[in-house]
C-alpha cells in the first residue's frame, strides 16, 4: 500500500488549492480558528492526490475559534455576520436554521479533499440521481468553513454563484444545499446561503379558484 503524502510535497503539488497551518495562520485576524499541530504526513496515497491536485482543495479542518467557542454554522454566522453592507464575506440574511441540528455540527480537526467547481454533469440533476453516480455530498460546515477560509487566504470566492448539495438534512429530512454568495440578477444581497430543497409530502396540494 502507497504510504501518505508528506506536507511539503502535497503543498508544492495543490498550489493555490492548498490550505494548511501556514495559510490558517496567516489569516487568523479575519479568521481565528484555533489550529492543532498535525503530523507531518496527509492520509491521501501520493498518486491519488496528484490527480485532484489541479481541481480540489485540500484543506486542514478546525473544530473551534481561538476563543474555544464550537466553529459550528452558528458560530460562523455569528463571527461573519448577515448584513453585506457591514462587512463582506457574510452569511445570507435568513433565520430558519437557527434551530436545525446540522448547524451544531462541528469539523473534525484533520485533512479534507473537496472539489473546487460544480460537476458540469450534475448541473440541475436531482440529488438522488447524483448520489446515484457515487458522488459524495460534503457537509453544509465543511462547505462554509472552506468558503471563508479560501477567500481570505486566497482572495477568492468559491461556489460564486452555485449551489453546492450536502449530506446533511433538517428536521423534515428535506437536504441542505449551500453556497451561492452573489445572485446573478441583483435581487438578493450579497451573502454565503444555507437553503433546503423541500421533497414533496401529503401535506402538499392545490385549492382550486373559480375564473369568471
Amino acid at each position: 500500500m502507497e504510504r501518505a503524502a508528506r506536507i511539503e510535497d502535497v503543498k508544492s503539488l495543490f498550489g493555490s488549492n492548498f490550505i494548511g497551518i501556514d495559510e490558517l495562520s496567516s489569516i487568523s485576524l479575519q479568521f481565528p480558528v484555533s489550529i492543532v499541530s498535525t503530523p507531518s504526513l496527509i492520509p491521501y496515497p501520493v498518486h491519488e492526490l496528484e490527480q485532484y491536485a489541479t481541481d480540489y482543495i485540500l484543506i486542514l479542518g478546525s473544530d473551534g475559534f481561538k476563543n474555544k467557542q464550537p466553529l459550528n454554522l452558528l458560530s460562523l454566522r455569528e463571527h461573519f455576520g448577515t448584513e453585506p453592507e457591514i462587512s463582506e464575506p457574510c452569511f445570507y440574511n435568513q433565520d430558519w436554521y437557527i434551530e436545525e441540528d446540522f448547524m451544531k455540527k462541528t469539523l473534525k480537526p484533520k485533512w479534507y479533499l473537496l472539489k473546487k467547481e460544480v460537476l458540469p454533469d450534475t448541473r440541475a440533476e436531482l440529488p438522488d440521481n447524483i448520489l446515484k453516480k457515487n458522488i459524495h455530498f460534503p457537509s453544509a460546515i465543511l462547505c462554509a468553513y472552506t468558503f471563508f477560509a479560501f477567500y481570505f487566504a486566497k482572495k477568492e470566492f468559491l461556489w460564486y454563484h452555485d449551489f453546492i448539495w450536502c449530506d446533511d438534512t433538517d428536521h423534515n429530512n428535506d437536504r441542505i444545499y449551500v453556497g451561492k454568495y452573489n445572485d446573478i440578477d441583483g435581487i438578493n444581497k450579497n451573502g454565503f446561503s444555507i437553503h433546503r430543497h423541500l421533497a414533496l409530502r401529503n401535506c402538499y396540494g392545490s385549492i382550486n379558484s373559480i375564473k369568471n
